[in-house]
């Protein structure tokens, strides 16, 4: 369990990087982020292949296509959202609501998959529950409060930052049950080996995607530089940044976690990529967060842990 949890904050603090991204480049489209993000981790999956080619051939051809759609819906889909809405409506209302996927992977795991992981008691459930969204509504309210002090704010644009934001955990409410569902049904294969061939299956689609984005623009004679826009180093250097450690090694990690934890659990786990991402973008912002948003990670904090001693009950089966 403690091992598992440990790899969860490593995904955490990975896939917190992925937040910051589109506040650094702003001027880059969010379509063009998505897939040179995984347009940089399908490259940096290709020598890790090679050194994994033997078990990679092991994966059969529905490997494949499940590889394939994981990264169609959890990867480009996912990201094209979560970017289209900070940039929309900045860093933390986005964040915070990407952060209510604890809650709701954790009630959909628990629904879907009491059978094969254990049922947590929902008794004992709910209170890290509740502490994990009273912590999300406190950090959600204190951005709101700064959003309506904020003469300039274009509340549709906000608003439709938040609806992307929704897309984008409807995305990734899918991915990790999916992904659970393949690491449990193949015990004897490797994370290391899944992330990889993830990696792999990334490329093809990124790189259609990419000459597709660079095709469209040019028939719109849309002014934008392609292919790496106005300010190349920058944008190659961030996209393999995050295609390294926020794709690969955090995806890498996230298996490692799955393979140990119930699913519903390491759905609450997923709090600890909200953290990394409320971290750096105050960082960024240069000061610290208030009271009242600091009292929401401490809440959020709390859940966790909580949730960390809940141990699962096997289910009885009717015979």
């Amino acid at each position: 369990m403690w091992t598992g949890t440990l790899y969860a904050l490593i995904a955490g603090l990975m896939w917190g990087l992925v937040f910051i991204g589109p506040l650094l480049i702003p001027e880059y489209p969010a379509a063009l982020q998505s897939v040179g993000r995984y347009l940089a981790f399908g490259l940096i999956a290709l020598p890790l292949a090679w050194l994994d080619r033997a078990a990679l051939r092991r994966l059969s051809r529905s490997d494949w296509f499940e590889a394939i759609k994981l990264v169609a819906v959890g990867n480009l889909l996912y990201y094209l959202c979560l970017a289209s809405a900070i940039q929309r409506a900045g860093g933390p209302l986005p964040t915070m609501i990407i952060g209510t996927l604890p809650v709701v992977i954790a009630i959909s795991a628990n629904l879907r998959n009491a059978s094969r992981d254990g049922r947590l008691p929902w008794l004992r459930l709910t209170p890290s529950l509740l502490l994990i969204a009273a912590g999300i509504a406190c950090v959600n309210q204190a951005e709101l409060a700064a959003l309506h002090n904020d003469a300039h704010a274009d509340l549709t644009r906000y608003a439709y930052g938040a609806l992307l934001a929704f897309g984008a955990v409807a995305c990734w409410t899918w991915y990790p049950l999916r992904n659970a569902d393949w690491l449990r049904n193949h015990p004897g294969r490797s994370p290391r080996t899944w992330a990889t061939a993830q990696g792999v299956a990334t490329l093809p689609l990124a790189l259609i995607g990419y000459v597709v984005l660079w095709l469209i623009m040019g028939f719109s004679s849309n002014p934008f530089p392609m292919p790496f826009g106005p300010r190349p180093a920058v944008f190659i250097g961030l996209m393999v940044a995050i295609g390294l450690f926020a794709s690969w090694l955090g995806t890498l990690c996230w298996n490692e976690a799955s393979q140990r934890l119930p699913t519903a659990l390491a759905g609450q786990l997923i709090v600890f990529e909200t953290l990394a991402a409320l971290s750096y973008a105050f960082i960024l912002r240069g000061h610290p967060p208030g009271a009242q948003t600091l009292l929401g990670i401490a809440l959020l904090v709390a859940g966790v842990m909580w949730a960390v001693r809940v141990k699962p009950e096997p289910v009885e089966l009717n015979v």
